[in-house]
């Protein structure tokens, strides 16, 4: 259509608008549909999700680019809502930061993260994580705005930093600052340990700013009204969705094994709505 407003384009709009972007984390196409279902406009692919859903594993950097942009992909397809897609390191140099753009965009996402961390890479919130030196993280991060704007992929580029742990606050806020300049449409410094430094982040940079909260984690529970009066244009929830299909699960087999039937189901009839049957198209 000629008209047709690009996803990232349409992402970027979105993120101006001054109303905060919730955006859950979800573990496959099913828990995607159910996120589109209940109204929400994004949702994102986290290797932790993916990792727990696909392998039974933890995210320490078991799953390979193909794994996660297949994983994306299937996602993408069955939703109408952006997808933000999780391209962590970018897998080696620029060349490789090259092709996890490019098949991440392919797959259909409207954004793609990346991040500094060294390989393997662990969750944010997890003890032992180390980033690479500012060189490389900044050259990760202009590699995939290069791959955008040279092979003009519909696709915004992600910037995380989890320099906060190893390396403390003021060299995350630098690598920030690098990141911004670098090209990053969006920016995200992972497990801020307090409101102060999650308030300074938010409200110090032009490209919309991303909060994570993380059940369990480092960073401060917040409600949205919270982080957006902080500066912040969207928040991801990291881990509620899966682990509330954890908890469910385990409560409908114990049930199960106890000889009686699960409580807080989905009828037949129902599930089959949520999976689409019927549906046009």
């Amino acid at each position: 259509m000629a008209d047709r407003v690009p996803r990232h384009q349409a992402l970027k709009h979105r993120l101006s608008d001054g109303g905060i972007l919730l955006v859950p984390s979800v573990y496959d196409a099913l828990s995607a549909r159910l996120a589109a279902r209940a109204g929400f406009e994004a949702v994102i692919v986290g290797r932790y999700s993916v990792a727990a859903s696909r392998m039974g594993a933890p995210d320490i950097g078991l799953l390979g680019l193909s794994e996660m942009t297949d994983h994306t992909g299937r996602i993408a397809d069955a939703v109408p809502i952006h997808v933000f897609a999780d391209g962590d390191t970018g897998y080696g140099g620029d060349e490789s930061v090259l092709r996890t753009i490019h098949d991440h965009a392919k797959a259909g996402a409207s954004a793609v993260m990346i991040e500094d961390q060294t390989w393997p890479k662990r969750c944010g919130h997890m003890e032992g994580k180390g980033v690479v030196t500012r060189e490389e993280a900044v050259a990760r991060v202009r590699a995939a705005v290069r791959a955008r704007d040279g092979l003009g992929l519909e696709v915004l580029i992600l910037a995380r930093t989890d320099a906060r742990g190893p390396e403390g606050f003021d060299e995350a806020m630098w690598r920030m600052a690098a990141f911004a300049d670098a090209g990053a449409d969006i920016l995200f410094l992972e497990a801020p340990v307090d409101e102060r430094e999650m308030e300074s982040f938010a409200g110090a940079f032009h490209p919309p700013t991303m909060a994570n909260m993380l059940d369990g984690g480092v960073t401060p529970i917040l409600a949205p009204e919270r982080l957006s009066a902080m500066g912040f244009s969207l928040v991801v929830y990291g881990t509620s969705v899966l682990g509330a299909a954890a908890w469910s699960v385990d409560r409908a087999l114990k049930a199960i094994q106890a000889g009686t039937f699960p409580e807080d189901v989905y009828p037949h009839g129902d599930l089959i709505q949520v999976l689409g049957f019927g549906e046009d198209g």
